[in-house]
């Protein structure tokens, strides 16, 4: 059980190296945040599942779970964005 968790942590670890240095040239905010929580997700679910005694599960969910949250606050950010730049066109234009 200890061999499966190890391997599961590393994998992880892996993963999130993998997408630290490959960068997100390309994609919007929105998107990055959503592998960010994504990957995030699911190191903490992989580390709190090993704890329970199921690292793949808890990875799984930890996953699906970060990817959510992190395309709801992307969204959330894209929305406040769009309303600053609406609040600098109209200060701009004097209304």
């Amino acid at each position: 059980m200890v061999g499966t968790m190890k391997k599961i942590v590393m994998m992880l670890i892996n993963l999130a190296i993998v997408v630290a240095l490959s960068g997100c040239a390309g994609m919007t905010d929105t998107q990055q945040r959503t592998v960010t929580g994504g990957v995030l997700g699911a190191g903490a679910g992989g580390i709190i599942g090993a704890i329970s005694g199921s690292a793949g599960w808890g990875a799984l969910i930890g996953a699906g779970v970060g990817t959510a949250g992190g395309f709801l606050y992307g969204k959330h950010k894209e929305t406040e964005d769009e309303a600053y730049q609406r609040g600098r066109a109209d200060a701009s234009q004097g209304r």
